[in-house]
């Protein structure tokens, strides 16, 4: 299942050619809407993305873990990650995509 990744040079070029601005606007652009994105992850808001999904900042909290070469407990300091939850249009659509590659 492993298959080229998109990259933002990717998501550049697909808004000049979508949008027929210059390709330093599309880049812009693009760099725009990740600021924005990350801006609003900073501050601990959930970003919901229609027909795509939701990103969101949990806290973790201070736990024990274990080196696995020695064996020695060692705490894991507490953090924030993100998370992705996908729409279910966003589901649905790759579910639909996986069908027809398996029909071929």
């Amino acid at each position: 299942m492993a298959g080229k990744t998109t990259t933002r040079a990717d998501l550049t070029e697909a808004v000049y050619r979508h949008l027929g601005v210059s390709r330093n606007e599309s880049a812009d652009f693009v760099q725009r809407i990740l600021e924005e994105i990350s801006a609003a992850l900073e501050r601990g808001e959930s970003v919901k993305i229609s027909s795509f999904g939701t990103f969101s900042v949990r806290s973790k909290k201070m736990r024990m873990g274990r080196n696995p070469k020695t064996g020695e407990e060692v705490p894991i300091t507490p953090r924030r990650v993100i998370t992705f939850r996908a729409s279910h249009v966003l589901k649905e659509s790759i579910n639909a995509s996986v069908a027809r590659d398996a029909a071929e």
